[in-house]
C-alpha cells in the first residue's frame, strides 16, 4: 500500500469516528428529552447534545468530503450553527422563564408503568402550593 492509501484510509476512518460521536450525542439528546421530567431539563439535553452532535456530524462530513470548496461551506454552516443554537435556547428558555413556568425544584420520582404522569405532576403541585400559601390570580400567576 502506498502512503496516498493509507493517508485516505484514515481520512475515512475519522470520518466514520466523527459521524458515529455526532450521532451519538443526537440521540442521547432525543432521549434525554424523552426521559427528562421538565421542560427546562429537557431543553437543555436538547441544546447541549444537539449542538455537539451537530458539530461532531459536520466534521466528519467535512472529513469525508477531503479538504475542498465544499468543506469550507460545512465549516461555515458549523460556525453559524455554533454561534444560533445556543442563542436560540437560552431564548426559548428566557421566555419560558419570563412566561412564568417553574422548573421541578427538589428530587423528581419517574411514574411507575401504567401511572398518568400528568395527574400526578398536578397533585404534586397542588399540594405544594397549598403548604406554600399561595393563591392563583388572572392571568395564571400566583402570588405568595
Amino acid at each position: 500500500m502506498s502512503f496516498e492509501h493509507l493517508l485516505t484510509f484514515g481520512q475515512a476512518g475519522l470520518a466514520i469516528v466523527f459521524l458515529s460521536v455526532g450521532i451519538f450525542f443526537v440521540l442521547a439528546g432525543a432521549i434525554g428529552v424523552i426521559r427528562l421530567p421538565d421542560f427546562y431539563t429537557r431543553l437543555h439535553a436538547a441544546g447541549m447534545t444537539d449542538t455537539l452532535g451537530a458539530e461532531m456530524i459536520l466534521l466528519g462530513l467535512i472529513m469525508q468530503a477531503g479538504f475542498s470548496q465544499t468543506s469550507l461551506k460545512l465549516a461555515l454552516i458549523g460556525f453559524i450553527l455554533f454561534l444560533t443554537s445556543p442563542s436560540a435556547t437560552h431564548a426559548i428558555v428566557n421566555a419560558a422563564y419570563h412566561a412564568g413556568l417553574k422548573p421541578i425544584i427538589g428530587k423528581y420520582k419517574a411514574p411507575l408503568p401504567g401511572e398518568n404522569p400528568k395527574e400526578k405532576t398536578r397533585k404534586n403541585i397542588r399540594k405544594t402550593n397549598k403548604t406554600k400559601g399561595e393563591t392563583k390570580h388572572k392571568g395564571g400567576r400566583k402570588n405568595a
